[in-house]
């Protein structure tokens, strides 16, 4: 058995009608645990397939992360021939997704009410903004849910709302999509039908915060923003050191503040009877915690983290995104593959943050480039190659 017919989806296929994140995210983990993922997308009008393969700045990386595993059929669903090729592709699926706004699918004839007639065993994934309710109509992106769920606030000084430094809806909100797609396909296997998946940004973002929604339920008192909230933990905190870096340390038990202590000669604070609990150093940080930033700024980040390593002691180096593609343990452990970009140039890119038996499911398939496979899948659907020609050219 080859490695692709290994992996748990194999011989699944799944067709998608997705674009920016939310939707290619739910495709990209079905391909990755091996569905055979068709990216179906519009050409002919003005558009160029998925809008993401032309962003610029902090949307440059979409395509190119969400889109692997996935082939790619260009069709024009305005025109009939386009429409006709896309039911006969969905006559073939397992899985339809979407993440269109509410209406463009059924416009299309491409909803589920329609296509279920077509296919009972149809499994039919939509992301969406909302769940069906109040909001539903309203047109939702990642930074508006975030505002509005919560998440801004909490990730914020007081007053000072702040999105988070990655599109964490959009990817949760795919993730969740695909686990209900993995959990359709098992119920086909008990009553032979499909259903509908719906998964959401808002709900999702809800899920995020509902810790701190519990903690109100549990305490009676509102969370406070993370930049404000009074630490369970003694030290847990960013330290600037020498030579202006920066490294996150954390002591957050009484047998770690002896080997801390210890570590860093602080026999002066180890033995000050007003430090003696992790309670009574989380009542003392605001003279603790200078005491201790003063201390702690004459060593380097690397001394302080091969003490803490030698300890085993949480910490952290302060680390951009992109000097992850030179992290050792990613290397080492197999964490990025290397890919071809749609243009042909090399990089690499991250996998999957699971493994299965032990390896990282991989990359079988680079990033396609607008309409790589429509003939190849065109003509498995039983259209002849003058046939082919004709529908690429009603796309031109």
């Amino acid at each position: 058995m080859s490695e692709a017919n290994a992996l748990p989806y194999a011989h699944i296929r799944v067709v998608e009608f997705t674009h920016m994140v939310m939707g290619p995210t739910c495709g990209l983990v079905l391909g990755d645990l091996g569905a055979e993922v068709i990216k179906v997308e519009p050409i002919g009008h003005g558009r160029e397939g998925d809008s993401t393969r032309q962003l610029l700045g902090s949307g440059a990386g979409f395509f190119a992360l969400f889109n692997r595993n996935k082939k790619s059929l260009a069709l024009d669903l305005q025109t009939p021939e386009g429409k006709e090729a896309a039911l006969r592709l969905i006559a073939t699926a397992d899985i339809v997704s979407e993440n269109f706004k509410p209406g463009t699918m059924a416009k299309l004839g491409l909803d589920y009410a329609t296509l279920k007639k077509l296919n009972p065993r149809l499994i039919y994934v939509s992301h969406k903004g909302f769940l069906p309710g109040p909001y539903d109509h309203r047109t939702a992106l990642d930074e508006v849910v975030q505002m509005m769920g919560g998440l801004a606030y909490m990730t914020g000084r007081p007053g000072d709302p702040l999105r988070a430094g990655t599109s964490v809806n959009d990817i949760m909100g795919g993730m969740f999509g695909a686990i209900g797609a993995m959990a359709a396909l098992a119920q086909r296997e008990k009553t032979g039908l499909g259903q509908e998946v719906q998964s959401a940004l808002f709900e999702n973002n809800v899920f995020l915060v509902a810790q701190h929604m519990l903690q109100y339920a549990v305490t009676g008192q509102p969370a406070a923003p993370m930049p404000a909230r009074i630490s369970p933990w003694g030290i847990y905190d960013v330290f600037s050191v020498q030579g202006g870096e920066q490294i996150f340390l954390a002591v957050v038990s009484n047998t770690a503040w002896k080997v801390f202590c210890e570590a860093f000669d602080l026999g002066d604070l180890q033995y000050d009877a007003r430090l003696a609990s992790n309670n009574d150093r989380v009542r003392a940080r605001e003279w603790m915690m200078p005491l201790l930033r003063e201390r702690m700024a004459a060593f380097s980040a690397a001394h302080i983290a091969e003490v803490f390593e030698r300890n085993t002691l949480p910490f952290a180096p302060i680390t951009r995104p992109h000097d992850l593609l030179d992290d050792p343990h990613l290397q080492a452990t197999g964490g990025l593959a290397p890919m071809q970009l749609p243009d042909g140039r090399a990089t690499h890119t991250v996998l999957l943050p699971l493994t299965l038996d032990g390896q990282r499911p991989g990359l079988r398939l680079d990033p396609p480039r607008l309409g790589e496979h429509s003939a190849e899948l065109l003509r498995e659907l039983g259209y002849s190659d003058a046939e082919i020609q004709s529908l690429m050219l009603l796309n031109k």
